[in-house]
């Protein structure tokens, strides 16, 4: 037998690379395998737009020095109309973000194996007890966890992920300087997170700017090639054809140039309910299994509490007698679905509703939230239906009839 450890992470990414953390923090022997060169880390996993919340830092203890920028509020943008919030956040360097949490975990104790790609899992008995890297070499566990993300080479194989493509968000960005954010034909959007719904820019899915300072931002789009996109999509045409159509037709980005030395930032996620989260000797976190909120994307937050329930979850079955069973490891899952993800279910349903509506309803939708009371969009966000439906009109009939012949058939 090669290598033993009490976990084995396969993945550095901030779901794996924060088990990691407080796993080590607790004594356990951790290592984590990263299939990226170690010197050029992260540049092939540099995606995220890496919005995030000052929720996440606190709980997390991240240093503003990965911060580019902290922000005062959210502003949602429709083709003709907008909506402001204050609302405290933070725009991160996501490869600083990355770097840190690996520097951090191991001076906890954790061990880092760059240059490992992992293919799959070493079962015995039905049971995880390790992970292949790299050809034929491995690594062993009493626990082991799948942080790579989509690619899922240990939980697709332990029969745990089973990611539909239609349900693929795809997503590119890039980072600009000379962008107008306080441009007077729209939304001051001076140290602010913006997302606009807008079926021309980003068909069956949505468009973002977020400043980071001056006159410079994170300027990018995503969408599901789902039923809105194949309805509102332009003919041969691509996520960055898409994104080029922006930049040349808003007056935001007249002068926008795209910052030297900064590559885009591609990347994937599921907008689906998982259907396991674990297995013997097993669990997947981060994007291995969908945890990106549905509705606005962010993956940070959650990607780190799905971590952070891992370790615990690892904790516990490995405290005293271990015990390392699929329904010892089904802790997991419970935490996910009230801590990770609650009402995960009820926001999926709103997501897919909200990507079937045409531009004019984002414009009343805007409208709408200027008019609610203040919790409104918050109680939304968390999947309240009863303050869904405050949102809702008789005109809505038939997209909600269109929504239900989607979802049920018929």
């Amino acid at each position: 037998m090669g290598d033993h450890y009490d976990v084995v992470i396969a993945g550095a990414g901030p779901a794996g690379a924060q088990c990691a953390r407080d796993l080590a923090a607790r004594d356990y022997d951790v290592v984590v395998l990263e299939t990226e060169n170690e010197d050029e880390f992260p540049r092939q996993s540099n995606k995220s737009t890496a919005g995030t919340f000052p929720s996440m830092m606190a709980s997390f203890a991240v240093p503003d020095d990965v911060v580019m920028n902290f922000t005062d509020s959210v502003v949602l943008e429709s083709p003709s109309n907008s909506f402001t919030r204050e609302q405290s956040g933070a725009v991160l360097e996501f490869a600083d973000f990355k770097r840190f949490l690996v520097r951090d975990g191991r001076e906890r104790g954790a061990e880092y194996r760059f240059d490992a790609r992992v293919s799959g899992p070493v079962v015995e008995n039905g049971r995880a007890v390790g992970a292949r890297y790299n050809g034929d070499e491995e690594v062993y566990g009493d626990v082991v966890v799948d942080a790579t993300g989509p690619s899922a080479p240990l939980a697709k194989e332990l029969g745990v992920s089973d990611l539909e493509r239609e349900r693929q968000a795809i997503g590119v960005e890039w980072e600009f300087d000379g962008v107008a954010v306080d441009h007077p034909d729209y939304p001051d959007l001076t140290d602010a997170m913006m997302l606009r719904l807008d079926h021309d820019l980003a068909p069956g899915g949505y468009s973002w700017i977020f400043h980071t300072g001056g006159d410079t931002a994170k300027v990018g789009l995503c969408y599901i090639q789902n039923e809105s996109h194949r309805q509102y999509a332009a003919d041969g045409m691509g996520i960055d054809d898409y994104l080029e159509h922006w930049l040349e037709t808003d007056p935001r980005f007249t002068d926008a140039e795209r910052i030297e030395g900064k590559n885009a930032h591609r990347g994937s996620a599921h907008i689906q309910p998982p259907e396991e989260l674990s297995a013997p000797g097993f669990v997947a976190i981060g994007d291995t299994v969908p945890t990106i909120d549905p509705l606005w994307g962010e993956g940070i937050h959650k990607g780190m509490k799905s971590a952070r329930a891992a370790a615990a979850t690892a904790d516990a079955c490995l405290t005293g007698t271990k015990d390392v069973s699929g329904e010892a490891m089904s802790v997991y899952d419970r935490l996910w679905h009230s801590e990770v993800a609650p009402n995960a279910g009820t926001r999926l349903l709103l997501t897919e509703l909200l990507y079937l509506a045409p531009n004019d309803r984002y414009d009343r939708l805007m409208a709408d939230l200027r008019s609610a009371d203040g919790d409104t969009l918050t109680e939304v966000n968390g999947g309240n239906r009863l303050a869904v439906r405050k949102l809702l009109h008789l005109s809505d009939l038939p997209l909600l009839a269109r929504f239900a012949r989607k979802r049920f058939g018929g």
